[in-house]
C-alpha cells in the first residue's frame, strides 16, 4: 500500500479535524422531528443574524465562521417542509417523523383528571404565568448547549409520551422524568437566571431557569425550592429538592427544556436522544 507523504498526511488530518469541529453542534443537536431540534445554517456574517420560527425569536450561535439557528420544533409540528424567517429571506429545513409511545396512569385524586370550575380558573391563571416565562428571550448566550443532568438517576418516563389519566387522554409528556428519591438535590444544567417560581395545580412546586435566548429549563413536583426570583445561577447550583407535589404519583424529578417557546426533548442535550 502506498504511504502518504508527511505533508499530505498532516493536511488530511487538519481537514478532518476542521470538518469534525465545524459539525460538532449539528452532530450533537440536530434532531429535526416534532419535539426535537433543528440546527439551521444561516451562513457567515459580521454581526449575529436574527431569525424567527413561527413568529418567535430563536437561539443563534456562532460555530467557526458560520451562524447557526438552534430551533425548537413543537410536538404539534407536522412532518415536512418548515422555514425560518431571517430578515427578508427564508431559510428552509425539513422536519422528519417520530412516533411516541403511550402511557396509562391511574390517579386516585379524580380532580387531577377532571378539575372542578374553581380548579380550572386557577389552572388558566397558572398557565398564563408559565406561558409568559416560556416566551422569555434574554440577549445573553447560554453558557453551554450540551447540558448536565440535573440529577443522577435512571429515566422513568420519556419525553413525548402520549398520556392517559384514568383512561382519558391528556397533553403529551413534555419533559423527562428521573427516578430519584425525595430530597435529592436538583442542579441547574447551565448558567441561568430564575425567572419564575410557583406552586401550581399540576406542576406543584416549580422553578423556571432562563439560560439565555429562549433556552429555558423548568423543574417541577419539587418538595422545596432553594432559590429566589431573579437569582443568577452558576452551572451546577442547586435549585431545589425532588418531591411529589402537584399531579405526581410519587417522588421523581421532572425536567422540561424549551426553545423559542417549544417544549423539546431534554434527552437531546444530554446525549441520550433515541430516534
Amino acid at each position: 500500500m502506498p504511504r502518504l507523504s508527511t505533508s499530505l498526511l498532516a493536511l488530511s488530518l487538519l481537514l478532518l479535524g476542521t470538518c469534525a469541529q465545524a459539525s460538532y453542534i449539528t452532530r450533537q443537536l440536530n434532531k429535526p422531528v416534532p419535539g426535537g431540534v433543528a440546527v439551521v445554517d444561516l451562513g457567515p456574517s459580521v454581526a449575529a443574524p436574527a431569525a424567527r420560527f413561527d413568529g418567535k425569536p430563536v437561539l443563534v450561535v456562532k460555530e467557526q465562521e458560520t451562524w447557526l439557528a438552534i430551533v425548537g420544533i413543537p410536538l404539534a409540528q407536522k412532518p415536512g417542509n418548515a422555514s425560518l424567517a431571517q430578515g427578508d429571506r427564508t431559510v428552509s429545513f425539513t422536519v422528519g417523523n417520530k412516533d411516541y409511545p403511550q402511557q396509562h396512569i391511574t390517579l386516585k385524586n379524580k380532580r387531577q383528571v377532571n378539575p372542578n370550575p374553581a380548579d380550572l380558573k386557577r389552572i388558566d391563571r397558572e398557565l398564563a404565568e408559565q406561558t409568559k416565562a416560556y416566551r422569555s428571550f434574554s440577549p445573553n448566550l447560554p453558557s453551554n448547549l450540551m447540558l448536565d443532568k440535573p440529577v443522577n438517576g435512571p429515566l422513568s418516563s420519556k419525553f413525548g409520551v402520549r398520556r392517559f389519566f384514568n383512561g382519558e387522554e391528556r397533553n403529551p409528556h413534555a419533559g423527562l422524568d428521573f427516578a430519584v428519591p425525595a430530597g435529592t438535590p436538583i442542579k441547574t444544567p447551565a448558567n441561568g437566571k430564575v425567572i419564575l417560581l410557583g406552586d401550581y395545580f399540576f406542576n406543584g412546586k416549580t422553578v423556571f431557569v432562563d439560560h439565555g435566548q429562549g433556552f429555558i429549563s423548568m423543574f417541577c413536583h419539587l418538595s422545596r425550592t432553594d432559590v429566589k426570583l431573579g437569582q443568577e445561577l452558576r452551572r451546577g447550583e442547586v435549585v431545589g429538592r425532588v418531591g411529589a407535589t402537584g399531579r405526581a404519583t410519587g417522588p421523581h424529578m421532572h425536567w422540561n427544556v424549551s426553545l423559542n417557546d417549544a417544549r423539546v426533548d431534554p434527552a437531546i442535550f444530554i446525549g441520550a436522544f433515541q430516534p
